[in-house]
């Protein structure tokens, strides 16, 4: 067998380059949220520079450091939450162009889906980054855990990401999330530029359904790898179990019910 063919026989496999890619992904993004607080230290525990004024805090030291900082952390936050749950859509992306193409791989496109959908998701965590840098400077937000010192604005943004869950917007998109055969056949185009609107479609979608759950990790700290977990269980469980659209409305429910908890009994 020619060097080419042997290329050619190594990139039709792509649905398990594709399954490969994803499980690293995430597997490196796990390992990173554990080993994280030792890895970078917080703006709290950052050295100040010789002359610098730290009037204002330790966290208006570095804005920008501090924001690149955060930034990093979100986005591997959002790989090892996010790609377990799209990891159905993308593996059936790459078997639906697999079937749809004549000839040749379909490896190239399937990682433009991907990467597009990551993109948003990148875009996302830059704006947390940077309410994250906000909060800390304005002192709503413990520069240690990450998390909102105000027990009634937590309650509020609980309350808040409760309610999300019950809305028509929520189920809309979670219903995109859920089915991705309908999904993928009806948006179906062909080519890199149809991977990356598909991407694009189905990274809007997934953080119109996601991004209030996420703004939760403000609640229960950023920092905390538990509280981490959690949230990336429930979406797990939102887009791929049978129960998900009951779930969400359950989970809805309970943060609602929590958040005017904490509302009405802030120091409880």
């Amino acid at each position: 067998m020619s060097r080419k063919d042997t290329l050619q026989t190594l990139l039709s496999r792509d649905r398990w380059i594709v399954g490969g890619c994803l499980a690293i992904l995430c597997l490196t993004a796990a390992i990173w949220l554990v080993r994280y607080p030792g890895a970078m230290p917080m703006p709290s525990q950052a050295a100040a520079m010789p002359g610098m004024d730290m009037s204002a805090g330790p966290a208006a030291a570095h804005p920008v450091a501090d924001w690149l900082g955060a930034f990093v952390m979100w986005m591997v936050m959002m790989v090892a939450m996010m790609l377990p749950s799209a990891a159905p859509m993308i593996l059936l992306y790459s078997a639906f162009a697999r079937g749809v193409k004549a000839q040749g791989a379909v490896l190239a496109p399937t990682l433009v889906f991907a990467g597009v959908y990551l993109l948003l998701w990148a875009a996302f965590s830059a704006l947390a980054a940077a309410a994250q840098v906000l909060l800390v400077q304005a002192r709503l937000l413990s520069s240690g855990t990450l998390r909102l010192e105000g027990g009634r604005i937590a309650g509020a943004l609980l309350a808040a990401a409760g309610l999300y869950q019950l809305t028509p917007i929520k189920r809309a998109c979670l219903r995109q999330c859920r089915s991705p055969l309908s999904f993928v056949s009806r948006l179906w185009r062909p080519g890199w530029v149809g991977a990356a609107r598909l991407g694009l479609a189905h990274g809007a979608f997934c953080i119109g359904c996601c991004w209030m759950l996420m703004a939760l990790l403000f609640v229960g700290g950023v920092m905390s790898l538990a509280w981490v977990a959690v949230l990336a269980v429930v979406v797990l469980i939102e887009k791929v179990a049978p129960i998900g659209d009951r779930g969400a409305r359950a989970v809805g429910w309970a943060a609602a019910a929590a958040g005017a908890a904490m509302l009405l009994w802030p120091g409880g």
